[in-house]
């Protein structure tokens, strides 16, 4: 079982920075993968940018050179770093983790979610 804890939403001018931070808890040495996503009112959850326990990065194409992804796993805490935010930007942002089997751990591969933060972006 994993626990996913974020923070660092809420309300910035277009233009401005934010840094979203997600703390992982329980069975984290099952976590191959960690991921943030969006969801805007009426819109389907979108994948925001993702990486892989070797390093690896995906972003959506909206966000590439603007947003960054990166992960500390001595801490278990994973990173949103947002730049140059637009109006566009605005939805509720949620941290993903993937785990895989971990003899003595984790007996399956599955999907964890955080609870959400709000991000809005003011023009």
């Amino acid at each position: 079982q994993v626990q996913l804890v974020e923070s660092g939403g809420g309300l910035v001018q277009a233009g401005g920075s934010l840094r979203l931070s997600c703390a992982a808890s329980g069975d984290t040495i099952c976590i191959s993968a960690m991921g943030w996503y969006r969801q805007a009112p009426g819109k389907e959850r979108e994948l925001v940018a993702a990486i892989t326990s070797g390093g690896s990065t995906n972003y959506a194409d909206s966000v590439k050179g603007r947003f960054t992804i990166s992960r500390d796993n001595a801490k278990n805490t994973l990173y949103l770093q947002m730049n140059s935010l637009k109006p566009e930007d605005t939805a509720v942002y949620y941290c993903n983790a993937y785990t895989v089997p971990c003899v003595g751990y984790c007996s399956r591969g599955q999907d964890y979610w955080g609870q959400g933060t709000q991000v809005t972006v003011s023009s």
